[in-house]
């Protein structure tokens, strides 16, 4: 299973969190509420699918984990600034 949730991230991040939610309870145990994973899902798809891999770790998300969450979220600002730098340079 791990291998092909890594696959679906590698396609979509948001169809990775999909088959998270669908298959398993790992973003109820990473976060308290909906909410943030939903929002998660629209806005920052690669964090939050980041934060609930390496949440199911350990129950907690610490040190070099940490890290990669940053990174991730770094990802997630590279793809909107990224996009929108691309299309102004179109115009």
């Amino acid at each position: 299973m791990g291998c092909l949730l890594v696959l679906f991230a590698l396609v979509s991040p948001r169809l990775a969190l999909f088959v998270v939610w669908l298959s398993s309870d790992l973003l109820s145990r990473a976060f308290e509420s909906w909410l943030v994973p939903t929002i998660g899902f629209f806005i920052l798809p690669w964090t939050t699918l980041a934060y609930a891999l390496m949440w199911s770790s350990g129950s907690h998300v610490t040190g070099l984990e940490w890290f990669i969450v940053s990174f991730a979220f770094l990802i997630d600002l590279g793809a909107y600034f990224g996009g929108q730098s691309q299309r102004s340079d179109n115009n």
